[in-house]
């Protein structure tokens, strides 16, 4: 038998790039996009939830019947949950209840045990990673196979995980020869793992940050300071602080990215390329296309294609809901 999988696990990495060709074609560039949305979980997050889970049983925090908690958007949830559940773990998610109802769903529908908060910011102790941080302590004494915080921002087993696995592979798959990478943070451990990979390949490689609207880290990148102006629809990207993933990131400079920008790209590349993309996708190839103009035709830049369309439907393909927000929408609606 060949190119058989022993497991859900084995699924997770060595996802193809796709050429994008609207955007190659617009710079004059090679632009890829790596198909996270392809690992099994659905989502680049099957990468870090892996690592995260990986750590925790290297340090022998955790065996069969423990569990694990942590605070997510929703991806790394899915991905810890149906990790976790192939190796014999229960999963509680915490989650603003502002997200999509595609992402509770999902969450319900695997097994979790979904805790949903207000949003609060990271200073409030309310924040969703603060509350799963608390939990996980109150839940400790109850389970002797233990209990842990995965801990996605500040856990760099998480950063650890994209330096061994996506940046070698777009290394790889680029045969070295790629000039740039741009992607958006949330936890910020995709940029900082893939940025120390392929600089430590060849430190010319650019390296830039997408970041969407509403976030602190362009103004951190390009002013030093974290500072926000707008807001963004996308859910699991930008941050008001610096975590530990994203300290490590060997970044060279930084766009912010609206959504008035990113949306019509998503819908072009429906209509035009079969691709149906999620919201932080619309950020990272509005980014690379703006980065491909600065360095000009002949390029090879890379990006991330974080998840599919699926999980954002109520807001990406909402008529009315993009109308109240004086957002573009797609024309077939």
């Amino acid at each position: 038998m060949k190119n058989f999988q022993n497991n859900f696990i084995d699924g997770i990495g060595n996802t193809p790039l796709i050429k994008l060709i609207g955007a190659s074609e617009i710079t004059g560039c090679n632009i890829y996009g790596k198909a996270e949305y392809l690992n099994p979980g659905g989502s680049v997050k099957d990468r870090a939830a892996l690592a995260l889970i990986r750590d925790a049983e290297e340090k022998k925090l955790i065996s069969k019947g423990g569990t694990i908690v942590e605070g997510t958007a929703g991806n790394t949830g899915i991905g810890l949950c149906l990790i976790g559940n192939s190796l014999g773990y229960k999963t509680v998610i915490v989650m603003n209840d502002n997200q999509t109802q595609e992402k509770k769903d999902t969450l319900i529908n695997i097994g979790a045990d979904l805790r949903l908060v207000p949003s609060k910011p990271y200073k409030d102790d309310g924040n969703f990673v603060k509350v799963a941080g608390r939990l996980a302590e109150e839940m400790r004494n109850s389970n002797n196979k233990g209990v842990v915080w995965a801990n996605q921002f500040d856990n760099t087993a998480n950063s650890k995980g994209h330096y061994e696995t996506t940046g070698r592979e777009i290394w790889e798959q680029t045969d070295g020869k790629i000039d740039a990478f741009i992607c958006s943070s949330g936890t910020g451990g995709t940029i900082s793992g893939i940025s120390n990979a392929l600089k430590e390949k060849n430190k010319d490689i650019k390296i830039y940050l997408s970041d969407p609207k509403g976030s602190c880290l362009y103004n951190f990148i390009k002013n030093g300071e974290l500072k926000s102006d707008g807001s963004s629809i996308t859910e699991g990207i930008g941050s008001s602080r610096v975590t530990k993933n994203f300290e490590n990131a060997k970044i060279d400079d930084a766009y912010s990215v609206g959504d008035n920008e990113a949306l019509p790209i998503l819908y072009n590349l429906i209509e035009k390329e079969g691709l149906s993309l999620g919201t932080s996708c619309g950020i990272n190839i509005a980014g690379a296309i703006r980065l491909g103009k600065e360095l000009g035709p002949g390029h090879t830049i890379v990006t991330i294609l974080c998840d599919k369309s699926d999980k954002y439907q109520t807001k990406l393909f909402n008529k009315e809901f993009l109308q109240g927000k004086n957002l573009p929408y797609p024309k077939w609606l």
